[in-house]
């Protein structure tokens, strides 16, 4: 099927639509919000059990990160993320989002080339920059620290 650049620019106009500022940005604040405090309640319960500041973060941050793995499963995130937009990709739950989704895209392809290829599709180009931009500030802290 050929077509021309406008007979496609046409058929991308009629099939895509806009979506409501005034609705969405609320829904992104609000979904953002609500997934913020519920991070902030985990770390204070995680607290009130007894656990240290970094303990009760570091639990604070596995809980979001299954929770947002299980939604994301279940196929319940994709659904919030329909109402919420920008407000789902609150970093710790976008970032799990983004390494489950592809993952099970990609599951009927097998655990090796489906799961574990294709799980950091989205992810890998991130880690590769933190990881790399890490190596390098730690050599210049070195250098300045040293000389």
């Amino acid at each position: 099927m050929n077509i021309s650049n406008q007979e496609y620019a046409e058929l991308a106009k009629k099939r895509s639509h806009g979506s409501n500022m005034v609705k969405t940005v609320p829904m992104a604040f609000v979904i953002g919000g609500l997934i913020c405090c519920l991070g902030e309640g985990l770390l204070n319960l995680f607290a009130a059990l007894g656990l240290s500041e970094d303990a009760a973060a570091m639990w604070t941050s596995m809980s979001l990160i299954f929770l947002s793995a299980l939604l994301t499963g279940l196929k319940l995130y994709d659904r919030i993320a329909q109402h919420a937009g920008a407000g789902t990709l609150v970093p710790i739950t976008g970032f799990a989002n983004s390494v489950v989704s592809p993952a099970l895209d990609f599951k009927s392809e097998g655990f090796v080339l489906g799961l574990g290829a294709k799980m950091f599709v989205i992810a890998g180009p991130v880690l590769v920059y933190g990881i790399s931009a890490s190596v390098i500030y730690g050599l210049i802290y070195f250098v300045m620290t040293k000389f």
